[in-house]
């Protein structure tokens, strides 16, 4: 159920949803309207990025089911990436440009902790910036137990 023909394979979020790009711990939890997925970006282990399920480019264009979901389910998804990685603090950001064009809307539910904020010399959308300068991925056996765990604190 995607809205245009992005999700036929122009959309890499709708092809990790769809199954057809790996991602690596899979689907952490999916409802009717939302699927929340490891990263695949590096932003670090543990951050997930919450997005609707159909082809959506612009929040104004949720509906209201969606817009309904969203406030409960990043609270929970922050308090299950909380629970896990214990951080600092966690971060929840829209993002939704690929190489300067808007795309597929996901919110990024990122922990950050000391570590992370000194080894980059920086915080908020300048660590997210350092972050992806540096290239650093997770790997993928890490990126899988960080999604169990996540699974069972989401019950």
């Amino acid at each position: 159920m995607v809205a245009d023909a992005r999700a036929a394979g122009g959309c890499s979020a709708c092809d990790l949803t769809a199954g057809r790009a790996p991602l690596p711990g899979g689907n952490v939890l999916r409802t009717d309207s939302w699927v929340v997925e490891h990263c695949v970006g590096p932003l670090g282990l543990g951050t997930v990025v919450v997005k609707p399920t159909r082809h959506v480019v612009h929040v104004a264009e949720l509906t209201a089911r969606e817009s309904g979901e969203l406030g409960p389910l990043l609270r929970r998804v922050s308090a299950a990436v909380t629970e896990v990685m214990a951080p600092e603090q966690v971060y929840v950001c829209l993002w939704s440009h690929a190489g300067g064009v808007p795309g597929h809307v996901h919110f990024v539910v990122q922990p950050v902790g000391r570590q992370d904020m000194a080894r980059f010399g920086a915080s908020g959308p300048a660590l997210q910036v350092a972050m992806g300068a540096a290239g650093y991925f997770p790997g993928a056996a890490e990126v899988e137990r960080v999604c169990e765990r996540l699974r069972e604190a989401l019950g």
